[in-house]
């Protein structure tokens, strides 16, 4: 796939804005990638191309970006769509997994029985940073008894290393941002 020239275009559509949400921070900006139709419709092609057949039974979306990329590939591959969400936005029983973030913590939550035990999941964001998400992510499918068989990710953060933290857990990123 490193020669695929879909993923040039994919990396040009992403704009760089320095100094965003803070100084020091050179902020992935995805939404220029949605604006460019053929690069939008590119990744979701690249995801689908990568996952159509391998009986994936949940694509769950990382709130809130993972709800852009997750529903298109879900639908693509015959797969249900789980959104997980931040504390108090899901109306019904969910459960919940703390996660550690840069300074203090967070909860990722999903509904009870969106996912059964034995399903095969597929977790999607926009972009790995540290990840504590996906780790979060993986931590509440795994509780329920899926398996998930790979984290996706439009974009990664190498230099913050959260592949490491995803141990044996593959991870599949069109764009490295090194």
């Amino acid at each position: 796939m490193g020669n695929d020239q879909r993923i040039a275009g994919i990396s040009s559509a992403i704009r760089v804005i320095a100094d965003f949400p803070k100084p020091g921070i050179m902020f992935q900006d995805i939404t220029t990638l949605l604006l460019d139709v053929k690069a939008f419709k590119d990744t979701i092609d690249l995801f689908v191309e990568r996952y159509q057949g391998k009986n994936i039974s949940v694509v769950a979306g990382i709130e809130a970006r993972g709800f852009i990329f997750g529903p298109p590939i879900a639908l693509a591959i015959g797969a249900k769509f789980v959104p997980l969400r931040k504390p108090r936005k899901l109306p019904g029983e969910v459960i919940s997994e703390e996660y550690s973030l840069e300074y203090g913590t967070d909860k990722m939550e999903m509904h009870v029985g969106a996912v059964q035990e034995g399903e095969s999941a597929l977790v999607i964001d926009d972009l790995i940073a540290t990840g504590g998400t996906l780790c979060a992510a993986i931590k509440l499918l795994e509780r329920v008894g899926a398996q998930v068989v790979e984290c996706a990710c439009v974009i990664e953060l190498p230099e913050l290393k959260g592949r490491d933290k995803l141990g044996e857990k593959p991870l599949f990123v069109l764009v490295s941002s090194d």
